[in-house]
């Protein structure tokens, strides 16, 4: 009995800290949500070993995870269910278009929110509470356009999207700098995330004979799409956002996927700051390779505890201005720093091409925002 009380006085000396997490974790998106949770989940272990002192007690970090099934009703309920569990932070969502009508309810609850999601209308709402794991669309898509043009020598593109905030986002960022690089967008078709069936659109594109064909959307109907192109005689190649860039793309897609692109945001695992040792210690711990977006999420949840950590405090008043204020050497930069709309100062996107079946980089673009 001495032993019990001793440990429970022990839990009573903590200060539970919890933090919010919403991403799809069931359907066709549940790879990516998972691979976010498990990014956070990494991070969040390790600072419960380290003694973090909040409030004048020793923080324990809690994960209260949603599966907002990438639906924007969905998500708006499963934020409000997040907030009422007295959580500290927001460390989610993953698509667009759960963020953004999720992001007033955090907002309104005076909660920090640090996504994934890339369409710059999530840090264009003039909320000092939205912050980003990863570059924007508006920066993807600028280097993605350029790339089309002045890499494939691509003058005349067709555009494909799935009318998500995602995909819409990044395609009209791509239109842009497509134009603005010297090409011209002769074609511009509409798909749904749910469809797995491109051939009208595809024939109705093959007619205006592109050089270069942009899909935003995911790597459910990007596989299919890249099969039927091939089936279709389709000679452009197929460039696309980072959700393609995954190996669920190369499963769906099999032989037909090779000629493709794919623009991701930051710099390969290797190239990262310290990628190789959250490689390992990632591996150690989920017995499986990380995904794109873990060392993003993991980066995201250090983001916050460091500002906690700096303000002594887990209250979000406390540590929110720290959070705006934040520079850090993470696992995926050596200069992570927010502009004042919570956008990532450092501006990285990586071009890859499928090459005997396996994502291999084609180059590196690393700025500053301006």
């Amino acid at each position: 009995m001495a032993g019990f009380a001793f440990a429970s006085a022990q839990a009573a000396d903590n200060t539970v800290v919890k933090l919010g997490f919403a991403a799809p974790l069931t359907g066709p998106q549940s790879h990516y949500g998972e691979d976010m949770k498990n990014g956070l989940t990494l991070a969040l272990e390790e600072a419960n070993q380290q003694n973090i002192q909040l409030d004048g007690k020793p923080a324990k970090f809690e994960l209260v995870a949603r599966d907002d099934q990438a639906d924007p009703r969905t998500a708006v309920q499963v934020a409000q269910q997040i907030v009422d569990e007295d959580v500290k932070g927001i460390l989610g969502h993953f698509n667009s278009g759960t963020t953004i009508p999720a992001s007033s309810v955090y907002n309104d609850a005076g909660l920090p929110q640090i996504a994934m999601a890339t369409s710059p209308e999530y840090t264009q709402q003039n909320y000092d509470t939205t912050f980003r794991m990863m570059t924007s669309d508006t920066q993807q898509g600028a280097a993605a356009g350029e790339f089309i043009v002045k890499d494939l020598d691509a003058k005349k593109v067709a555009l494909i999207d799935d009318r998500t905030a995602y995909g819409q986002g990044l395609a009209d960022q791509v239109a842009k700098a497509v134009e603005a690089n010297g090409g011209k967008v002769i074609a511009r078709e509409y798909t749904t995330d749910k469809a797995n069936d491109f051939t009208a659109i595809l024939t109705n594109i093959k007619d205006d004979q592109p050089d270069a064909i942009f899909f935003g959307g995911l790597d459910a109907q990007s596989g299919p799409m890249r099969r039927q192109m091939v089936t279709l005689g389709i000679k452009a190649p197929l460039v696309s956002g980072e959700m393609t860039r995954s190996e669920t793309f190369l499963k769906l897609a099999g032989d037909a996927a090779n000629g493709t692109y794919a623009s991701l945001a930051g710099v390969p695992l290797k190239q990262m700051a310290a990628g190789e040792k959250f490689h390992a210690d990632y591996q150690a711990r989920f017995k499986t390779e990380p995904g794109v977006y873990a060392p993003y999420a993991y980066d995201g949840a250090w983001n916050m505890i460091t500002a906690m950590k700096e303000a002594g405090s887990a209250e979000p008043k406390a540590y929110l201005p720290k959070l705006a204020k934040l520079q850090r050497t993470g696992a995926t930069s050596s200069d992570i720093a927010y502009d004042e709309k919570g956008d990532l100062k450092e501006i990285s996107v990586t071009i890859y091409e499928v090459k005997d079946g396996k994502w291999e980089m084609v180059k590196t673009m690393v700025s500053k925002a301006n």
